[in-house]
């Protein structure tokens, strides 16, 4: 039996005037507000970092519960509200785990279904907020972390050093960021980086 799939579709559509495939014209777009020119590997690195962060916050702006949880194309459980949840646990392992070397139990994934990031990203309200307040958490506590400890040799608790892990972090992003693009555009039209 053949699978039925969605074919209704939206027009593409940017809030920016100036180029239509942004986001938003530079002057509004948060991504470029309060921005330090970088000087060293450091800032650089954490520049990118901030940026990518807003761009998943942006991807998932103003949208309702049912359309964060809207999954991609079947057979994947990729979601909007699923990479917050996945984005949430990857922040809380890089920077907690390894790094600070916290035992930190895992927020969404269990022995049982280690997709749970993806697999629980259901369109519930509560579901939502407790995904948000995670990743915020997570990101915060990331930031405080490496503003105290600016040593991008500094090793975490399998010997990976800070360095790796913010370009990894930045990897991750970019990654994610990319599905999040096509994930917006499907939902409600809504184009740009």
């Amino acid at each position: 039996m053949a699978e039925e799939r969605d074919e209704t579709t939206v027009e593409r559509w940017s809030q920016a005037t100036t180029h239509t495939d942004m986001w938003a014209d530079p002057d509004e777009d948060p991504r470029e507000q309060n921005t330090i020119e970088p000087v060293d590997e450091r800032s650089t690195v954490l520049d990118y970092l901030r940026r990518y962060r807003l761009t998943l916050e942006l991807k998932c702006a103003d949208l309702d519960a049912e359309q964060l949880a809207r999954r991609s194309v079947p057979p994947s459980t990729m979601s909007l509200l699923g990479l917050v949840r996945h984005m949430a646990e990857v922040e809380r392992n890089w920077f907690r785990r390894e790094m600070a070397r916290q035992d930190a139990p895992p927020l969404y994934y269990t022995a049982a279904d280690r997709e749970l990031d993806w697999n629980g990203a259901f369109p519930d309200p509560e579901v939502v907020a407790d995904a948000w307040r995670a990743w915020h958490e997570e990101v915060a506590f990331a930031e405080r972390f490496v503003a105290d400890h600016t040593d991008l040799d500094m090793r975490g608790a399998t010997g990976v050093q800070m360095r790796d892990v913010l370009v990894h972090m930045v990897e991750e992003y970019a990654r994610h960021c990319g599905h999040a693009d096509l994930l917006r555009e499907r939902i409600d039209g809504r184009v740009g980086q």
